[in-house]
């Protein structure tokens, strides 16, 4: 068992390309020293079997949202739908949500309208909210300060792959940054120099697992043990020691989620 200890703070345990082996999965992530796991909602339709995963592992936790692909199938869905899940004890976040005109599997109106609902659940429960945003920087800062303008709120940036200059105004609006796989690829020159610069003690580390595997296991399905070589990327990058990165982000997980027990 290594003595560091390392937190997923964003994975998809109950998507399907886990449940063949899910116990064993779990198990190299605990024998690597990844001691807690978020499992995050994505549609409300699916909830219950994230929420499930959650309520059967005592170290695993949830969140509840529309992530902005499922905006056009789940456009009805109302304040009451997400607050009623922001209320159960293993629901630590709400999200994903945010915006991806990359795909733009919905229309990009709903996805705002959606992502300012979850924005209101996140503030009335006093609970982080979980960001995606792929091209489509602007328009998600801009919702992002305005609803900050409106009251407070916490929240963090899910697998960041944006500008400096995004980082830059998120960092100032309290949010914390999430480094995904991303960041152990070599030619993420760009993406790399940026995590460099960012400070440690607003970077969370994730899988976002069953994508997006880091080297050495590009290519083959993610899962939360190989969280530890994002931390390790982290680490290269920053010329500083994996126990303090591990120690770092762990700590950051905590403070941001502090509906977790200590």
């Amino acid at each position: 068992m290594s003595v560091l200890q390392f937190v997923d703070s964003h994975c998809h345990l109950d998507y399907d390309e886990f449940q063949a082996e899910f116990d064993a999965i779990i198990e190299r992530a605990q024998n690597v020293g990844v001691t807690h796991m978020t499992t995050i909602g994505t549609s409300l339709k699916n909830f219950p079997n994230t929420l499930k995963i959650a309520e059967k592992v005592p170290f695993i936790y949830a969140t509840i949202g529309i992530h902005p692909h499922d905006a056009e199938k789940e456009k009805d869905a109302t304040y009451e739908d997400l607050a009623n899940g922001a209320k159960h004890p293993k629901v630590i976040g709400i999200g994903e949500t945010g915006l991806d005109y990359f795909y733009e599997h919905s229309p990009k109106e709903l996805q705002q309208q959606l992502f300012r609902l979850h924005i209101k659940v996140a503030r009335d429960f006093d609970l982080p909210l979980i960001v995606h945003t792929r091209d489509a920087d602007d328009d998600c800062l801009r919702i992002l300060q305005e609803e900050m303008a409106i009251g407070t709120f916490k929240g963090l940036i899910h697998c960041f792959t944006a500008s400096k200059e995004f980082a830059d105004e998120v960092l100032k609006l309290g949010f914390y940054i999430s480094i995904s796989g991303i960041a152990t690829f070599k030619k993420a020159l760009e993406l790399r120099e940026i995590v460099k610069n960012l400070p440690l003690e607003r970077l969370l580390i994730e899988t976002d697992s069953p994508y997006l595997a880091p080297i050495p296991h590009r290519g083959k399905r993610n899962e939360p043990s190989f969280v530890v070589h994002v931390a390790e990327a982290i680490a290269e990058l920053k010329d500083c020691a994996l126990s303090k990165v591990a120690e770092q982000t762990t700590k950051n997980y905590f403070d941001l989620f502090q509906k977790i027990p200590r």
